[in-house]
């Protein structure tokens, strides 16, 4: 008895815990503010549905067979030797079938629709950011506008946004969950997404790979406002002091663990160069291999 007690209350505690720990979730995926989103969102949505045909059944037929064939009901059919049914597999393996045909009917249309790459279709001229991904804290460089920001990217609603995306060091990855996509940022390499906030706003931004003990920290605010008040902004990064060139991006590049926002006005062409510093690595290991084979021969 009072083994059954303490289950019994250790049970409750558990259930106290789970609902306590899940009323601490966001659900900035179901609350999508870009069409991007909206559609990542309604195909989670429509998955998760399509399964539910199968799990919701077998849920509730499992139950019902245990209540209905329970030892105490002596009016429940006994039948030891059955062994097939000819309707019941048909369902069994039918509907799975169906559901997982159309699944992947889907999957290949959003798959094409959805590619992170692909522009949006708009009449409004796309914007360009620059991301740049260091430990620990994210670069916004704003190629057109001549400036840069640290930990917070500003964009005009209503407008397509051309992310071009990189890593000073380790893989991170580029996730602003309520506009939609996550795209990976990798040292050397150059990944795009194409987003659009369909209201003003300010959504979270963040880092879904973790990449070192100050990772925590590589979170930013995206605002998304009137073209009036993007402009604003602008103008406002182009007062900072501060000038953001190759050589003092060496020194922002260096581990920081939360950083402040921080401006810039920013040299044309700083993006080629924080990639083209791999590829100038790549080639400089490749000679050098080269000349020692050479030596050695």
């Amino acid at each position: 008895m009072r083994e059954e007690k303490y289950h019994r209350l250790f049970r409750t505690l558990l259930m106290i815990v789970a609902a306590v720990s899940l009323s601490g979730c966001d659900w900035a995926l179901f609350d999508s503010k870009g069409q991007i989103g909206i559609e990542q969102r309604n195909l989670i949505i429509t998955a998760t549905l399509l399964m539910l045909i199968v799990v919701v059944p077998v849920i509730l037929m499992t139950l019902a067979f245990a209540w209905r064939y329970r030892s105490s009901n002596k009016d429940a059919t006994y039948a030891p030797e059955w062994a097939h049914s000819h309707k019941i597999e048909m369902i069994v393996w039918g509907v799975p079938c169906i559901i997982i045909i159309i699944l992947a009917i889907i999957t290949w249309k959003t798959t094409h629709s959805l590619d992170p790459y692909k522009p949006i279709e708009s009449d409004v001229k796309p914007l360009t950011v620059e991301v740049v991904s260091l430990d620990w804290k994210w670069l916004f460089i704003y190629p057109e506008q001549g400036v840069a920001s640290v930990n917070e990217l500003h964009i005009p609603a209503n407008t397509p946004i051309s992310f071009q995306i990189t890593s000073q060091s380790v893989m991170n990855t580029f996730f602003i969950p309520q506009l939609g996509g996550m795209v990976y940022a990798m040292g050397g390499m150059r990944t795009q997404l194409h987003l659009i906030a369909n209201e003003p706003g300010q959504y979270f931004g963040l880092s879904g790979n973790y990449s070192g003990h100050g990772f925590s920290g590589m979170k930013f605010q995206t605002y998304a406002s009137s073209n009036e008040e993007f402009e604003q902004w602008v103008a406002k990064a182009k007062q900072s002091p501060n000038t953001l060139d190759f050589e003092s991006y060496k020194t922002l590049a260096k581990t920081s663990e939360n950083n402040p926002v921080e401006y810039f006005n920013v040299q044309p062409g700083l993006f080629r160069q924080v990639i083209g510093q791999y590829i100038d690595f790549k080639k400089h290991v490749s000679e050098a291999a080269h000349h020692e084979s050479g030596a050695e021969e």
